[in-house]
């Protein structure tokens, strides 16, 4: 079985639609992917719709979290998307997104970057605008060459001259939340150095005794001696660990399926599972 359980459509900042992600899922040899775009839920439908016999979807989210000033992503599985206190968490930090990009433009343009909102809200479409779309508007007007190269302290990283925060959880809380919506937690790349400043294996030892299912392992943001740091430290902890693209379509060069997880793995984290279960192709309905 080839499983990725990291994946985001245009519901937030990928470039395919949900129907989209699950069909070139089902191309790239994939039998299991995990829908998580940030922060919402919404890509949910119509990735069932589309779903082909012999794909299984798994529903989930990126959920944005910051501890001692350092932000994280907390990959949530399975939950009751319908969870009342979940699901108002999930709507402040959606909330939230649009007055922090409009941020990020005003900072970009006293930095003399000729960026507009509009500019951005055109690429962001119907999905909830984040960084990365702010980062593609960077890439059209030729101030970086790619989205990547947006996430520095020049511009977007954390802490950078164009960053602005947003409303977070606590990764204690989401866990929690999770937990109470029948959902599973895994950390999403904790040592993406690239990305900015990470938290403390002290943190997620704290992480795993307040319930932390798992950390993501096998990344694109990871370099062999960090997966292998990461393997011994989830051994110590007790942890499960993933493997996953973090697909976003054209907008990073990851492809679906390049990282994947062990079937095993994903059996335990769907035995763990509660609030929803995994959903099974049965053909699709959508149409390109």
């Amino acid at each position: 079985m080839r499983i990725d359980l990291h994946t985001h459509s245009t519901a937030s900042d990928g470039t395919d639609t949900p129907a989209e992600l699950v069909r070139n899922a089902a191309a790239a040899g994939l039998d299991v992917v995990a829908l998580t775009d940030h922060d919402t839920t919404r890509g949910y439908a119509e990735a069932i719709a589309a779903l082909p016999a012999g794909l299984t979807l798994v529903t989930g989210a990126e959920l944005s979290c910051r501890i001692d000033g350092v932000g994280l992503h907390m990959l949530a599985y399975l939950f009751d998307p319908e969870e009342p206190e979940l699901s108002r968490e999930r709507e402040l930090v959606r909330d939230d997104r649009v007055p922090r990009a409009q941020g990020m433009v005003a900072k970009l343009q006293e930095l003399g970057v000729p960026v507009t909102w509009e500019q951005v809200a055109r690429i962001a479409g119907d999905g909830s605008v984040g960084r990365p779309h702010v980062a593609e508007a960077l890439v059209e007007l030729g101030v970086v060459d790619s989205v990547s190269d947006a996430f520095v302290p020049d511009w977007l990283a954390d802490g950078g001259r164009a960053y602005v925060g947003k409303h977070e959880l606590d990764p204690f809380d989401a866990i929690r939340l999770v937990k109470a919506a029948g959902g599973v937690t895994v950390f999403a790349h904790p040592l993406a150095l690239k990305r900015g400043r990470v938290v403390p294996e002290s943190a997620i030892a704290q992480l795993a005794a307040a319930g932390l299912d798992g950390i993501e392992v096998d990344h694109t943001d990871h370099d062999a001696p960090t997966r292998e740091r990461l393997r011994g430290l989830a051994r110590e902890l007790g942890l499960l660990t993933t493997g996953s693209s973090d697909y976003h379509g054209s907008r990073k060069t990851v492809q679906l399926g390049e990282f994947t997880t062990d079937p095993e793995i994903y059996g335990e984290i769907t035995r763990r599972a509660t609030g929803a279960f995994p959903v099974p192709g049965a053909g699709g309905s959508a149409r390109p």
